[in-house]
């Protein structure tokens, strides 16, 4: 049990780290590069960039109000931790963005382009990995997903395109082609640091509390499972079920978080999955 303590202290505290560390990263790409010369990128942040740059409202308070939404949507289909940790990750890059005084870097345009996605769509990046978003978009594409055949990737680059053809219309071609570029290298940037959001995770899972398990990831979660019957080779136990199910990355923790609080000393295997096709994977409702 000490032990257990040990190891979810040393995960909270990296999660911690993580949401700290993306919170500067995504803070410095945007004061040091994107907000001067009034650049957006794509997704929830872009949206805030193209009001911001619009209507010359404070970004601070726009990144948090239009990311409300993406926060309750969380709430309602990921879990009240995530929406707790998304809430202060947002909070902490408004306050961020107040406080911190970075200072701008260059003003070559295509040097702005790149290199403020690329601390941007870091800070994302690192915030996911600990267990959060910093923009919405994620949050809403998964959403739609689970109630459509479109993929997370399909919808957040409509998404980005809408966003996109705003900016040439309002606002000018030219930044609309350079928050192209933006958006190319913040998503770069994402999948470098989360091996692509939309990929999912294989998870076996070895239970004497197998019946409870299933049950959680069935009626809490709404996916799928497989039982494998085996019996064990070290212990020599006989008809052993055997769980597997597939789950997001934004669902990994919670359902590791659930597994622990259930057995601590579940056998658990994950394994990152390239393509999936089929299988009950998407939601059929929210609760």
């Amino acid at each position: 049990m000490k032990a257990k303590k040990m190891t979810d202290k040393a995960r909270q505290a990296r999660e911690v780290l993580f949401m700290c560390l993306g919170v500067i990263s995504a803070c410095f790409g945007l004061k040091s590069f994107l907000m001067p010369e009034h650049f957006i990128d794509g997704g929830v942040t872009g949206i805030s960039l193209l009001v911001s740059t619009l209507t010359r409202w404070n970004l601070s308070y726009l990144i948090i109000a239009i990311n409300i939404p993406f926060i309750i949507l969380g709430y309602k289909q990921i879990g009240s931790v995530f929406a707790f940790k998304t809430a202060i990750a947002i909070a902490a890059l408004s306050l961020g963005l107040i406080f911190i005084p970075f200072q701008p870097i260059t003003h070559e345009k295509v040097l702005v382009a790149f290199f403020g996605g690329f601390f941007l769509g870091g800070g994302i990046g690192l915030a996911m990995r600990g267990g959060c978003v910093i923009d919405g978009t994620e949050v809403l594409a998964l959403y739609i997903s689970r109630k459509s055949q479109l993929t997370v990737g399909n919808i957040i680059f409509i998404l980005n395109i809408i966003i996109f053809l705003f900016a040439a219309y309002f606002i000018n071609i030219d930044t609309a082609l350079y928050a192209i570029l933006t958006y190319l290298s913040a998503t770069n940037t994402i999948d470098f640091i989360v091996n692509r959001l939309e990929a999912y995770t294989g998870v076996t899972i070895i239970s004497e509390e197998n019946e409870t398990i299933k049950a959680f990831i069935i009626n809490d979660m709404k996916r799928g499972v497989t039982i494998y019957k085996g019996e064990g080779g070290y212990l020599q136990k006989k008809d052993i079920d055997i769980i597997y199910t597939v789950v997001t990355k934004l669902e990994l923790g919670k359902l590791q978080d659930k597994i622990n609080e259930i057995d601590p000393n579940a056998f658990v295997v994950q394994q990152q999955i390239a393509d999936l096709k089929g299988g009950v994977v998407k939601r059929q409702a929210f609760h």
